[in-house]
C-alpha cells in the first residue's frame, strides 16, 4: 500500500517536533511544507527534506499529491486554515487549542461534514502510551469511583517571550496554551462539569496571566484545575478515586510522564512500567490519523467531534466566568 503523503502547514517549534516524529511512522511520508515566507519554508526544508516548498498556505491546501495536511499555526490562525484546506478537499489534523471558540469549532466540523474529508483535533496526549495505561486502569476499577482530580500546568516563559502567549489577538493566556490540559484531564476522567468556577490573575495584555479552575458534579467530585506563567510547577496530574489514586508526574501531558499508583490504605506507591518510543510523542497522533484514512473515516473514533465540541464549550465557559475575551468572540 502506498505511502500517507502529509504536508504540513506552518514551520514553528511544534511544526519542526511533529515533522521528526513523522519519520517514526512506517506508512508516513512527509513531501510539503506550506508557509506564508518563502525564506521559512526553505529553512524548514533544509532540516527536513521535502517535495514541495511552498510559500503560502493556499499552495498547500491546492498541491493534488498532498494527502493529509498537519496545521501547526498558532491558535488564532486554526480556523482559517482548517476552512481554506478543507475546501480544497484535503485532511486535517489540526493542532489544538482546535479553534478559537466553539462557534468557530462548530463551522470547522460543518465544513468537513458537508465535504466528507477527514478532520479531527491533535490532541497527543490521548494516544500516549501512559495515558491509555492510565484509562485501562481506571476501566479496571483499580481506583474505584472517581472523587477528585488534581493538575496544574505553569512554566515562567524564557525570554524572548512568544508574543503569542499573552497577546489576545493570538489567544494568548494560560487557559488556551497549556491549562487546556488540565481541562482535557478533568474531562477525560470526570465528564462534562455540572458546575464551573474560576477566577484569573490578568497579564498587563488582559489575557491571564494565572488561572484557577473548579469543576464541580452533581455526585460530589471535583478537580482542581492551576494554570501559569507566573511560576515554574511541578506540572502533575492526580486521578483519585474510592480505591486508590494514579500520578501522572512532571509533564503529565507528554510521554516522558510516569505512571505512579498509590493503593488505597497503603503507603507507598507502585511505579507502572509502560514501553515507550523514542521521539517527543507526536508519531502516535499521525499513526491514528493515517488509520482512520486507511478505513475511509471522516471522524476519529478516539478524538471525536464531540469530544472537541466538549473541549471548546468547556473552554468558553471558564473563559466567561473568569473573564478572559478575545477578538475573535465578536461577531460581526
Amino acid at each position: 500500500m502506498k505511502n500517507i503523503r502529509w504536508g504540513i502547514l506552518g514551520t514553528g517549534r511544534i511544526a519542526h517536533k511533529f515533522a521528526s516524529d513523522l519519520k517514526l511512522v512506517e506508512d508516513a511520508e512527509l513531501i510539503a511544507v506550506g508557509s506564508r515566507s518563502k525564506q521559512s519554508a526553505d529553512d524548514f526544508s533544509k532540516v527536513f527534506p521535502v517535495k514541495y516548498t511552498l510559500e503560502s498556505y493556499e499552495a498547500l491546501a491546492q498541491n493534488p499529491d498532498v494527502d493529509v495536511i498537519y496545521i501547526a499555526t498558532p491558535h488564532n490562525l486554526h480556523y482559517e486554515n482548517t476552512l481554506l484546506c478543507l475546501q480544497h478537499g484535503k485532511a486535517i489534523l489540526c493542532e489544538k487549542p482546535f479553534a478559537m471558540n466553539t462557534r468557530q469549532a462548530a463551522e470547522m466540523i460543518s465544513l468537513a461534514k458537508e465535504k466528507k474529508v477527514f478532520l479531527m483535533e491533535a490532541l497527543w496526549t490521548k494516544f500516549q502510551p501512559h495515558y491509555i495505561k492510565m484509562q485501562e486502569m481506571i476501566g479496571q476499577g483499580q481506583l474505584g469511583e472517581i472523587r477528585s482530580v488534581l493538575a496544574n500546568f505553569g512554566f515562567i516563559p524564557v525570554p524572548p517571550v512568544p508574543a503569542r502567549l499573552f497577546d489576545p489577538a493570538l489567544g494568548g493566556g494560560t487557559v488556551m496554551d497549556i491549562g487546556i490540559y488540565n481541562v482535557f484531564m478533568a474531562i477525560s476522567t470526570l465528564g462534562k462539569p455540572d458546575h464551573i468556577d474560576a477566577v484569573m490573575t490578568p497579564a498587563s495584555t488582559g489575557v491571564d496571566e494565572q488561572c484557577a479552575i473548579l469543576f464541580r458534579y452533581k455526585n460530589g467530585a471535583m478537580a482542581q484545575l492551576f494554570s501559569t506563567f507566573s511560576s515554574n510547577l511541578a506540572t502533575e496530574a492526580d486521578i483519585c478515586g474510592s480505591k486508590g489514586r494514579i500520578r501522572l508526574s512532571s509533564r503529565f501531558y507528554e510521554p516522558s510522564s510516569t505512571v505512579e499508583y498509590y493503593k488505597e490504605r497503603v503507603d507507598g506507591k507502585e511505579s507502572i512500567q509502560v514501553a515507550k518510543e523514542p521521539g517527543f510523542g507526536y508519531q502516535y497522533e499521525a499513526r491514528h490519523v493515517n488509520e482512520c484514512l486507511r478505513k475511509g473515516l471522516t471522524e476519529s473514533p478516539v478524538v471525536s467531534f464531540a469530544d472537541t465540541l466538549l473541549l471548546m464549550e468547556t473552554l468558553d465557559k471558564i473563559r466567561a466566568v473568569a473573564g478572559i475575551f478575545y477578538p475573535a468572540d465578536k461577531i460581526s
